[in-house]
């Protein structure tokens, strides 16, 4: 059955990594990412490819030669690749994102 509309409240938490958590509905090859960064996110370096919108909070993206600051109302656009390499830090007490991803 098609699913119209994606319910999140009763979607559990994951925690993959410290200072963060996410829930995922995965549609075929897509997923939508509803995640919330902490204070505490452990910091590391991403190639992932990310297109999403920050729902509140504001976070900080390094990337190899600058830094962008994204808060709510951003959208985040970013390839995938080694050339696009990035890494996060939270500005705000937690930063609240959806992702729209292929899978």
């Amino acid at each position: 059955m098609i699913q119209y509309k994606v319910d999140f409240k009763g979607i559990p938490w994951e925690s993959p990594i410290a200072g963060m958590r996410q829930k995922i509905h995965k549609a075929g090859s897509r997923q939508l990412r509803l995640v919330e960064y902490a204070k505490e996110l452990t910091p590391h370096w991403c190639e992932k490819g990310h297109m999403g919108y920050v729902l509140q909070g504001a976070i900080e993206i390094q990337f190899e030669n600058e830094v962008r600051i994204y808060s709510s109302g951003d959208g985040i656009s970013i390839p995938h690749g080694q050339e696009h390499i990035h890494m996060a830090r939270v500005l705000s007490d937690t930063v609240t994102v959806i992702f729209v991803e292929d899978v």
